[in-house]
């Protein structure tokens, strides 16, 4: 895997490469493919929100899966970007620590870069399901779980 990590957020805090590789692998298996990790800032999430999901707002994580030009062959996969501080936030909110909501974050963006969703009822109970599973397998708790 071929992992590049943007991090333009100026927050503490922040995963290590290493440790962000290690999310992706789980989350995609032993893939020869390249992904791009970007982590921003409430502003420019907010932008991004904007422009591509036409929703005002810093949101947590966004996906971007790559598609190839008709007869061009890639092993790119796509980029995600997490809002650092967005992701902090929740995490005190939701009660759970700052490195498992982290994981979360980045595993649920590569399952969209694989084409995994959550408009439906049935897409998110099978989004949270494996979501649910590659974490437990890393030793986190379970993502969804109330507290």
């Amino acid at each position: 895997m071929e992992l590049t990590v943007q991090d333009v957020s100026g927050y503490d805090g922040i995963p290590d490469d290493a440790t962000i590789a290690v999310w992706i692998t789980a989350a995609i298996g032993v893939k020869d493919v390249s992904i791009t990790v970007r982590i921003v800032d409430e502003v420019e999430m907010a932008e991004l929100n904007q422009q591509y999901r036409h929703k005002a707002g810093a949101t947590n994580v966004l996906s971007f899966p790559f598609e190839n030009p008709p007869g061009v062959e890639s092993n790119i996969l796509g980029d995600i970007v997490v809002c650092a501080p967005v992701v902090d936030r929740e995490a005190r909110e939701q009660d759970k620590t700052l490195l498992s909501h982290w994981a979360h974050m980045v595993i649920h963006g590569v399952l969209h870069l694989q084409g995994y969703d959550h408009e439906t009822d049935e897409q998110a109970a099978e989004m949270e399901q494996l979501e649910t599973g590659i974490l437990s397998d890393l030793g986190f708790p379970a993502p969804y779980a109330v507290a």
